[in-house]
This record gives C-alpha cells, sequence and structure tokens, in this order.
C-alpha cells in the first residue's frame, strides 16, 4: 500500500505541475502578445524601432507582471487538475482503494511549496534583471532626442536643494532603481541676490532655466546629463552633448524617490532596507515586499488547499458549475484582501510581516476547513 501511495503521490504531483506549468504558460504568451501589439502601436512612428527589437522588450517586460499573477495560475491549475482526475473517475478510483482526499492533495501542497521556493529564489531575481533591461531597451527606442522622445503622463519626481539653488527633476523612465534616468526635464532656481550664508526661504528662489536631456546618470557628487537642450528666459535654446548638475544626493535617496520594491530582486532587498533605515527613509514597502516573497511558498500551497476544497466533488453529484464559480470568487476575495493590508502596510498602520501573512493564513484555513467540512463532515 505504501509503494503504491507513493505511485499515486508522484502521478498526482506531476498531474499538478503539468496543469499549473500550463496555466502559467498559456497566460504569459497572452501577456506577450498583448503587450507586443502594445509597443508595436507605441513605436509605430519611429523608424530606429525593429520588429524584433520591440518583441524582445516586450518578452522582457513581461515575466514581473506574471510574478503578480503566479497564484491564480496555481489556483486554476490546480482547479483544472482535480476536475480532470474527477471527471475521468481517477479520483474515484483512489478513494476505493482506501487512499483519503488529504493524501492525493499533500503531494501539489509540496509540489507548490517548491514552486514557492523557486519563484522566490530564482524567478524574482530573474525577472527583476528583465525589468531592468526592457527599461534600457524602452529608453534606447524613446529616447534618441532630447527630452525622451515618448513620456510619461507623470513619471518620477525628484527635488534638491543645495548652496547652488533648487532643481527639480521630472524622468519619464528610471534604471538601475534611479541611478539612470533617462527623458528628463530639469527646472532649476538660484538663490536670488543678497542673501546670506543662512540657507534662504522659497521665496527668494528665482526661477534660472529649463533643462531637457535625453538620459542622466547620478555620478559622485553630480548629475551628468548626455544629448541636453538648455532653455532660459533671456537666451535661444543652447544644445550641449554633456552638461553637469552638482548634488548631493546619496544612491540610496534616489533609489527611495524613483526606485519601487517590485523592482528589486529578493536577494538585494535585506541590504536596501539597511541602507533605507541608515538614510532615515521609510522602508515599510521594502519590507512588506521581502516577507511577501518569503510567504509566497506558503501562499501557493493555500491556493492549492483553497482548489481541492471546490474541485474534488464527483461530476455525477452535480453543481461542478457552482464550486468552480466559488473558487474562483474565493481566489478573487483573497487578492483584494492582500491588496488592502499591503495598502495598509504601506501606510505603516499594519506591521509588514502580519501584512504578509494575513492572506496566506485566511487563504489556507478556508480551504483547510472546507475540505476537512466535506470529508469528515
Amino acid at each position: 500500500m505504501s509503494m503504491m501511495t507513493n505511485t499515486l503521490g508522484r502521478y498526482f504531483a506531476g498531474r499538478f505541475l503539468v496543469s499549473a506549468v500550463g496555466v502559467f504558460a498559456s497566460i504569459f504568451v497572452l501577456l506577450v502578445l498583448v503587450d507586443y501589439i502594445e509597443m508595436v502601436r507605441k513605436t509605430s512612428g519611429l523608424a530606429s524601432a525593429s520588429a524584433i527589437t520591440v518583441a524582445q522588450t516586450s518578452l522582457y517586460r513581461v515575466p514581473q507582471l506574471l510574478e503578480k499573477l503566479m497564484p491564480f495560475c496555481v489556483l486554476i491549475g490546480a482547479m483544472t487538475c482535480y476536475l480532470a482526475l474527477s471527471r475521468r473517475l481517477e479520483l474515484v478510483v483512489a478513494r476505493a482503494a482506501g487512499v483519503s482526499a488529504w493524501q492525493f492533495v499533500s503531494p501539489a501542497l509540496a509540489s507548490s511549496i517548491i514552486l514557492g521556493t523557486l519563484a522566490t529564489v530564482a524567478y524574482n531575481p530573474m525577472s527583476a534583471n528583465l525589468r531592468e533591461l526592457s527599461k534600457r531597451m524602452e529608453a534606447e527606442l524613446f529616447g534618441s532626442a532630447p527630452g525622451g522622445g515618448i513620456q510619461d503622463a507623470s513619471g518620477f519626481w525628484l527635488n534638491q536643494i543645495n548652496s547652488d539653488g533648487q532643481s527639480i527633476i521630472n524622468a519619464a523612465r528610471s534604471e538601475q532603481q534611479g541611478v539612470r534616468l533617462t527623458g528628463l526635464t530639469v527646472f532649476r532656481f538660484r538663490w536670488s541676490q543678497g542673501n546670506d550664508d543662512r540657507r534662504p526661504n522659497d521665496s527668494k528662489l528665482q526661477f534660472e532655466e529649463r533643462i531637457e536631456a535625453r538620459e542622466a546618470t547620478l555620478e559622485e557628487g553630480r548629475w551628468a546629463f548626455k544629448s541636453v537642450r538648455r532653455y532660459s528666459l533671456d537666451k535661444p535654446p543652447v544644445d550641449q552633448e554633456n552638461f553637469y548638475l552638482t548634488t548631493t544626493l546619496t544612491p540610496a535617496q534616489v533609489r527611495n524617490s524613483f526606485s519601487t520594491p517590485e523592482t528589486v530582486s529578493f536577494w538585494q532587498l535585506p541590504g536596501y532596507i539597511r541602507s533605507s533605515e541608515s538614510s532615515g527613509f521609510a522602508t515599510a514597502g521594502y519590507r512588506l515586499q521581502y516577507h511577501k516573497l518569503i510567504a509566497q511558498p506558503f501562499l501557493l500551497a493555500a491556493m492549492v488547499m483553497l482548489a481541492a476544497s471546490v474541485s474534488l466533488r464527483f461530476f455525477r453529484m452535480g453543481g461542478v458549475q457552482k464550486m468552480v464559480l466559488s473558487g474562483v470568487g474565493a481566489g478573487f476575495l483573497l487578492y483584494v484582501l492582500s491588496k488592502v493590508t499591503e495598502d495598509l502596510s504601506k501606510a505603516e498602520l499594519m506591521h509588514p510581516i502580519a501584512a504578509a501573512w494575513l492572506p496566506v493564513c485566511v487563504g489556507g484555513l478556508t480551504g483547510f476547513l472546507a475540505l476537512l467540512y466535506q470529508e469528515d463532515g
């Protein structure tokens, strides 16, 4: 019986993996096609944009987006797996042989934990690196002219004040966690004459010039701009290949303004948290992302529990459609709960550990109790 159970366990685990990976691959292809069509629309007026470059940009953008949909891929994959087994009466045979529902759910649970671990330690760093490559390729596509070509409506904003005055920097896109910016517009203000050595009030600032640049890189004590056009009130525009703007900002300070926790890989998050703490910045977003990645294997296991609780009913008993819809609804409600806890954590109204693990506990306990009620009454 032990050998039969092991054989069945490997069989059920294999069927679950095939279903989950199949759903993941299907959604991946769909997202790539949709993103590629959108990128083709955006680059239709650019003569330098080749079809291969546009396709690579779309291919590199999708993995990070798909990472957020991974729990739903596991949920749909597990439901598909168990419904197929039930339709072919394989679950009936397993139950007749004395195998309980807990025994043929446990292989999927173990497989989901392994998948979640791989997603945290391998897939997440890969998706973050590919996202950086996609940003670099977008900068090459859209940043061929001063001003960066096509810019976002808001982009990223940064304000710096030093002895030279005030500079307000707007960038359409950021790379390397804000160290390299593209599609820039800079508004420079200088201190008015007659001020003492103390920091003047904002009312003492006077507009000096507006700068548009293709890209800028943060160096030691300065921003290095390339392909610059400078506009002032009393002079015609001036084009420069290089321009330098002094700054007291550090990479940690810039990262806090331009980067998002989702763009930082799992292995770099502890260092980012320490550097942000030492610089006096809020670390709630980074801590939340770190604990979410740690909890990801158990979140996938909770999705398997939810899927098993709604898809083990025999087809001859009827009501399968309602059970499937209830499973999808439970997954959606769990997603809403995760977004609510995420917003509360970023607002520092909930501890990041509680925000990351609450959806896992709710989803896992809901699936466990529903399955326990079905099996043991």
